[in-house]
């Protein structure tokens, strides 16, 4: 579904995302994990062509995501509040996006049927412009969009922080819904390890910008992730 080659980016001569093989399957829940500065941001941006690599390529569906623009109708995504047009209301930003891929309205009140409750009421009918919703309920508007045209490919980069704790839950148990289908390739970072441990099939650690634990979730999983950043936490002490 997605293939990664020698993709390399450099930022004032420092290299921060290294990454020399990487695939994922169709269908997989993918999770990426790792300290602030680890490169997770970075990896999302060039997999949706909104950084330029100095070296490697990407692979969306057989498409280089830089020598095509194919891949974007097939693949919906949230990474921050500059996805989002925040002079529009929430209903306007729904009907701009369905708009965007042949949704009538009719389709699109179907569509966002199902996340009345993850919206708690909040964010339709509110008379509001996305600019004056708290993080959490833009954040909330960002990942109901990315998912509205039911995308083949999901990034989401940090979906859960800024999120009250029963919308953390609805989200959770969403994604887990979605996943059932098998039909939705699923990118996802978090700093969060129970969150990204409950809903990712596999998770990857990236450390300045390399891939350095590549695993299948298993009940042991969360555990695993812990010891290697406490491990991290040694290690440091040892330098000092």
């Amino acid at each position: 579904m997605i293939e990664v080659k020698n993709l390399k980016k450099v930022y004032n001569g420092v290299t921060v995302l290294d990454i020399p093989e990487l695939t994922i399957k169709k269908g997989e829940t993918f999770g990426l994990v790792g300290n602030n500065g680890a490169g997770k941001t970075t990896f999302f941006s060039l997999i949706l062509d909104l950084i330029q690599a100095n070296a490697g390529y990407v692979l969306s569906k057989g498409h280089n995501v830089k020598q095509s623009e194919h891949w974007k109708s097939f693949t919906g995504s949230y990474l921050d509040e500059g996805f989002l047009i925040d002079f529009l209301t929430p209903e306007e930003y729904f009907e701009f996006i369905a708009q965007l891929h042949g949704l009538d309205n009719g389709a699109l009140n179907s569509y966002l049927n199902p996340f009345i409750e993850f919206f708690n009421y909040q964010i339709l009918d509110q008379g509001k412009y996305i600019r004056e919703l708290s993080r959490g309920n833009q954040k909330k508007v960002g990942i109901a969009a990315a998912l509205m045209f039911h995308p083949e490919i999901v990034v989401l980069d940090e979906p859960f922080p800024n999120l009250d704790p029963t919308s953390v839950i609805r989200l959770k148990m969403l994604l887990k819904a979605l996943k059932r289908q098998k039909e939705t390739t699923w990118l996802i970072s978090s700093h969060d390890l129970k969150h990204v441990t409950e809903v990712c099939d596999r998770i990857v650690i990236l450390d300045k910008g390399k891939i350095v634990r590549d695993i299948q979730t298993s009940e042991n999983t969360l555990k695993d992730l812990e010891t290697y950043f406490q491990q991290q936490i040694v290690a440091g002490e040892h330098i000092y």
